[in-house]
């Protein structure tokens, strides 16, 4: 049985009917199905069709913006801008993924002749990656373009030929209908089957969603509470399939002695503005920050309360949003030794209200940090952490959560002292920043969005072109007759780099 979704302005508070209902048991399947045969299909098409696919569903993204940011901002809250820059980074990942089919690296194709070896005669084998097949993708509350039914996890998925059911975000629903509609229209012009993207709408329909058979794959960014709750149906399944979730960090942010003294005030400037911006609802927002201790820490935590005082409230993007920063406030506050610097808690913001917060400043020792003081407040709040040496302070850091980033800044005064906290710290992160931010993360080639547990369950990266990996499977053909090889596995074939007999092959640029 369906019923109606509803939808909420988070800057007001006000609830309204969407006209969306709720996808049934039934639909789910019938829309799995479908996929099922349209990755068939997709099968059959070359790698330069795909490429055009992705970059028509760029156009055709493009071609909406205005409707598509306006209707974000009704749902999220997130300022005009930031909503525009996002849908460009969301563009340009589709375009980047068609450039990365049309080269065809990601295939990592193999061929390794049969012939004489040191250990006797050995067979031809050839290997490359293949379609894992239809994915089911979750997008997040905090990006609804770069992270939702139009995000990385989509736009890598289909690169790699795989069809996207995507769950449509409760917080978003019509936002992620917008979207879906304008891919579906870009498919469309590309001759691809329609049901190469579908979305479904429900908690339930997205539990079902992950628990069908004909589902190979899930990508999640979220909670992770929602994580496990996932998790738990996919291990019911009788054939396990990979789960990969981005799901919380606190991100720690490392200031050493030099760079506090060379440069104090620009680093408050924008540690305030990376804690802050799109109101702290950022999965690489730095949300404790370890300073020196002394009067340069003393003069350091009054710049960032100046900064972060100067800053406009935060509206948070919705009811559940502005219920787990409360809980965190209350637990960190309620850790030992904390002083409040800057802000109080926002327990009186009531549903109705609109959900904006204060910015919030907090203040510890590093003597007195437990896992108390490491939780993720999503939202505008920093902990600042005083250390006395790096010995407390690697003492500190094993009271934090494994991350996707850490931060460091310095001066080249410091990196004597760096490398004996650097393996440590490198240990238990995806990214290092130096002399930065962790907000904002390039869609490129060398970047990886990721980390240990609990930052996410993968070793994979959701970020950048090489998260076409997840949704692909290597598969190896031993002695197989010419015609029943992928074309990109003939000897004939030149217009990818491969390894051949153990030597790297650039692709001929005459065969392109």
């Amino acid at each position: 049985m369906s019923t109606t979704l509803p939808t909420t302005d988070p800057r007001t508070g006000q609830r309204s009917d969407t006209g969306i209902e709720t996808t049934t048991d039934e639909n789910v399947d019938a829309l799995v199905e479908t996929a099922v045969g349209a990755f068939a299909e997709l099968a059959q098409r070359s790698r330069t069709w795909r490429a055009e696919m992705l970059d028509t569903i760029a156009d055709v993204l493009e071609e909406h913006r205005e409707k598509l940011v306006d209707t974000a901002a009704g749902e999220t809250g997130l300022a005009m801008p930031r909503l525009n820059g996002e849908l460009t980074r969301t563009v340009f990942q589709f375009r980047m993924f068609a450039d990365s089919v049309r080269e065809g690296g990601y295939l990592e194709a193999a061929i390794d002749h049969a012939g004489d070896t040191p250990m006797g005669p050995q067979p031809d084998v050839r290997r490359m990656l293949m379609p894992i097949g239809p994915v089911a993708v979750f997008g997040s509350s905090n990006f609804p373009f770069a992270f939702s039914v139009p995000g990385g996890d989509t736009a890598s998925a289909l690169a790699a030929g795989n069809p996207v059911v995507a769950k449509a975000h409760s917080a978003h629903p019509l936002t992620s209908k917008a979207s879906f509609e304008t891919m579906r229209e870009g498919v469309q012009r590309a001759g691809g089957p329609d049901a190469t993207i579908s979305v479904v709408y429900g908690q339930v329909a997205g539990s079902r969603l992950v628990a069908h058979p004909g589902i190979a794959a899930v990508g999640f960014t979220g909670s992770l509470g929602a994580a496990k709750h996932l998790r738990a149906t996919i291990d019911k399944r009788e054939r396990p399939i990979p789960f990969y979730g981005e799901l919380q960090s606190v991100n720690p942010l490392i200031v050493a002695t030099h760079a506090l003294a060379a440069r104090s005030e620009e680093i408050a400037a924008g540690l305030a503005v990376s804690v802050t911006g799109s109101a702290g609802q950022l999965c690489t927002k730095p949300g404790i920050a370890f300073v020196p201790s002394g009067a340069g820490a003393d003069a350091f935590a009054d710049q960032v309360v100046e900064a972060m005082a100067a800053s406009t409230p935060g509206v948070l993007l919705n009811n559940r949003v502005l219920d787990s920063f409360q809980s965190a406030e209350r637990e960190l506050e309620g850790a030992a030794s904390v002083k409040s610097l800057l802000g109080a808690r926002s327990e009186g913001i009531l549903v109705g209200q609109g959900f904006a917060v204060e910015a919030r400043v907090l203040r510890v020792h590093a003597s007195e940090l437990t896992p108390a003081h490491t939780v993720e407040a999503f939202g505008p709040l920093v902990l600042l952490v005083d250390y006395d040496d790096n010995a407390q302070l690697l003492s500190a850091l094993e009271e934090v959560p494994d991350s996707l980033t850490a931060t460091l800044h310095v001066e080249d005064e410091d990196l004597a002292t760096l490398s004996g906290v650097l393996p440590q710290i490198a240990a238990t992160v995806g990214r290092l920043v130096f002399n930065g931010f962790p907000t904002g993360v390039r869609v490129s080639w060398a970047q990886h969005h990721g980390g240990p547990w609990p930052a996410t369950n993968s070793f994979h990266t959701s970020v950048g072109m090489t998260a076409i990996r997840r949704f692909l499977r290597p598969l190896a053909w031993q002695a197989a007759p010419t015609q029943l090889l992928p074309e990109e596995l003939c000897d004939t074939y030149k217009a990818v780099p491969r390894r051949v007999d153990g030597v790297l092959e650039l692709a001929d640029p005459a065969a392109l």
